[in-house]
């Protein structure tokens, strides 16, 4: 993407992607575009530090690679992270906090880098919304900039 475009203007409906060693390649129809796009701050995602943006369960085809997948689970074992056996890049996961969908790693999509959104809500995920009444407390732990060092400095 051109330095200086915004993600959110780009119309994606499917787009392909990849792990970085290229063993594991799918197509995923995404829910609303890149508009989903967000981090997590739970213990596990912090670590990870993926930017994700939503698909429905129905709409991601593996194209290559099915069996190279590994599935990582933890606490409820609700969420269900996968990632390429060989090279470790996490591709997708099924949400905790909406089962029907699969976040999918931006860093995956072809054409698309997490440095191309200037500002990424984050969600609170030490205070998990499957965890606490509905309505109760603020779902959004945050906002994570990327600022560019060529617009950083005068």
């Amino acid at each position: 993407m051109a330095h200086g475009e915004n993600p959110l203007d780009k119309d994606i409906d499917t787009i392909g992607g990849a792990c970085h060693c290229g063993s594991v390649r799918f197509r995923v129809r995404l829910a609303n575009g890149l508009h989903s796009a967000r981090r997590c701050s739970c213990s596990y995602c912090r670590m990870r530090g993926a930017i994700a943006v939503s698909a429905n369960l129905s709409d991601i085809a593996i194209e290559e690679g099915e069996e190279l997948l590994t599935l990582y689970q933890f606490n409820t074992k609700t969420a269900k992270h996968y990632f390429c056996a060989r090279c470790g890049i996490y591709i997708h996961h099924q949400r905790r906090s909406n089962p029907e969908q699969y976040g999918v790693n931006v860093a995956c999509l072809e054409g698309i880098s997490p440095f191309d959104f200037s500002e990424i809500p984050v969600n609170d995920g030490v205070s998990h919304p499957s965890d606490r009444p509905a309505g109760s407390g603020p779902s959004l732990a945050g906002v994570l900039r990327f600022i560019p060092a060529d617009e950083s400095e005068p």
